[in-house]
C-alpha cells in the first residue's frame, strides 16, 4: 500500500492548518511548556512527562509524520485548531499584550506576536 493512501480523507489540510495554527517551533513550545509546568508543585518526579497538556500531546504531533498519526493525533489536532481559531477570534480590545489571552494561546503552541 502507497504511503499516500494510509493518510485518512481530509487529515492532509488539517495537517496544514494544524502547523499554520501551532506557530511555534517545537524547543519553544517546550521551553513555554516547562516554564508554565515550574511552579512548586507543577512537576511531579520525571518533568519531561508531566509537561501539561494539551501542550504535551501538540508537542508529541509536532514531532511525528502524518503517516504516524493515530485517532487521538487528529482529534487534538482539530481542538487545537478549533481552539486556537475561537481565542484568536475572541480576542480582546487591549489586544496581544492581554497575558491571559497570550497565554492561553501559547499553553496552544500559537504566538501571537509571531504573526506581526
Amino acid at each position: 500500500m502507497a504511503r499516500d493512501q494510509r493518510i485518512e480523507p481530509g487529515v492532509e489540510e488539517l495537517w496544514t492548518e494544524f502547523h499554520d495554527c501551532v506557530n511555534v517551533t517545537s524547543d519553544q513550545l517546550r521551553t513555554w511548556l516547562l516554564t508554565q509546568g515550574s511552579g512548586e508543585a507543577a512537576f511531579g518526579a520525571d518533568p519531561s512527562m508531566d509537561l501539561p497538556e494539551p501542550g504535551r500531546s501538540i508537542l508529541a504531533i509536532k514531532g511525528k509524520r502524518k503517516v504516524d498519526l493515530t485517532g487521538e493525533d487528529i482529534a487534538t489536532m482539530r481542538d487545537t485548531v478549533a481552539e486556537v481559531r475561537r481565542l484568536l477570534a475572541a480576542r480582546t480590545a487591549t489586544g496581544v499584550t492581554d497575558e491571559d489571552w497570550r497565554h492561553s494561546l501559547l499553553d496552544l503552541g500559537h504566538d501571537p506576536l509571531a504573526d506581526r
